[in-house]
């Protein structure tokens, strides 16, 4: 709701927001609007030129996600879209590019090979959508992103002056037929790579914060049990017989894991599928459709499940393993109480995961609906950040040396 009036007057956009509140819709108002008022791309030479917008998403589900979306919206203003995404054929992708389409959704090595292989071109695209920029940038994109913005015509580039944050003279340049690029970015977190690809290709752009970015969602509540590595498959039973409501997303780290927990719940009697980067397109999009639909009850999922994927009403998430940082256990978490509901995290702590006790400790204590246990609250490896004491000692030491 805070984005969306800025986005309808040409104005560049940083939105960062805790995840599961309407990003997609926030971007997605906007462009429609904005293709609205462009030519029609009646005849395929119209489409030479390449699309109006190009959205680009992390990961292929989030890109599907987006896809779902911008049809839903698009397909009665008569607005096409295309996914670009890997998995499935360039030729077949390059004959939907062929027959035009106002937008593009893709995630960024594939659209680079499109690119490259001149399946696309992007002569007359206004409008350009980075979302989960920050998650790109961790998964190595950032040469890519960089890349592709280059594609982009120079030629409708917002002026790097005060013009680019008046909003009649934005206003006036939205409802004309010659607009300049606009360039929206959203991401949960802001670290130093995210600003810098903003310095480089956004114009004095509005910042929306949305709640407490990078900090879980107040209606999770946050449970934590310390276990051995032996005991986390006993303890995962007991909570799935205590009769939790479907659907479950439950988290591991490794493929492998993945596989061999989903086939040992198979043979418990539970409903479960797995969802993770080994699998192909077509596993991956049946993973997720299975859970949607409700013919599966749990998802055994790696982090490739962990980023702006929306599965309705999510009951439980359940990290079987603890992500290696607290922002991936953040993201993951953020796959329940989603849209105003209420959700339930539960996350087994070995002491292998010692280096997030601290990180993990602290997030629990910010959340008005989550109690930390004593066990992880008092635990000596929670009392201070990996790194800090040594850092101390070592300033001390030298001190005491000069």
């Amino acid at each position: 709701m805070a984005a969306i009036p800025i986005g309808l007057q040409n104005r560049d956009i940083i939105g960062v927001a805790e995840t599961g509140s309407g990003k997609t819709a926030a971007f997605l108002i906007p462009l429609l609007v904005w293709i609205q008022d462009l030519p029609k791309m009646e005849r395929l030479e119209d489409a030479d030129q390449g699309p109006y917008a190009v959205i680009l998403a992390p990961t292929r589900e989030l890109a599907q996600q987006i896809e779902e979306e911008s049809v839903k919206f698009g397909k009665n203003l008569g607005i096409r879209t295309v996914s670009i995404i890997g998995g499935i054929s360039r030729e077949e992708q390059g004959f939907k590019l062929r027959q035009g389409c106002e937008i593009v959704i893709a995630t960024p090595g594939r659209l680079i090979d499109v690119l490259e292989n001149r399946y696309l071109v992007l002569g007359q695209c206004t409008y350009i959508v980075m979302d989960e920029a920050d998650r790109m940038i961790d998964m190595g994109f950032e040469p890519d992103v960089r890349k592709i913005l280059e594609y982009l015509p120079v030629t409708n580039e917002k002026p790097d002056t005060e013009e680019a944050e008046d909003h009649e003279k934005m206003l006036q340049n939205f409802n004309s037929k010659k607009k300049y690029r606009q360039t929206v970015m959203f991401t949960a977190t802001m670290p130093p790579s995210v600003e810098r690809l903003a310095r480089t290709f956004l114009r004095r752009p509005a910042v929306v914060y949305i709640g407490n970015a990078g900090k879980p969602v107040e209606r999770v509540e946050q449970l934590v049990y310390m276990v051995t590595e032996k005991d986390k498959r006993k303890k995962l039973i007991n909570i799935l017989n205590g009769g939790i409501d479907p659907p479950v997303i439950i988290f591991v780290n490794q493929k492998k894991g993945a596989d061999i927990l989903a086939k040992s719940l198979e043979k418990m009697g539970f409903n479960a599928t797995t969802l993770h980067g080994g699998k192909g397109q077509e596993q991956r999009e049946f993973a997720l459709a299975s859970l949607k639909d409700g013919s599966k009850d749990i998802l055994v999922a790696t982090d490739v499940a962990g980023r702006g994927i929306d599965i309705k009403n999510v009951s439980h998430v359940i990290n079987y393993d603890m992500a290696k940082n607290i922002e991936g256990y953040t993201h993951r978490i953020g796959r329940t109480g989603r849209a105003g509901k209420n959700g339930v995290s539960i996350t087994f702590l070995t002491k292998e995961d010692s280096a997030v006790f601290y990180d993990l400790k602290e997030t629990i204590l910010l959340s008005p609906v989550s109690t930390c246990p004593p066990e992880l609250a008092n635990h000596p490896e929670a009392q201070h950040k990996p790194g800090t004491v040594m850092q101390k000692k070592r300033k001390d030491e030298t001190l005491f040396i000069n």
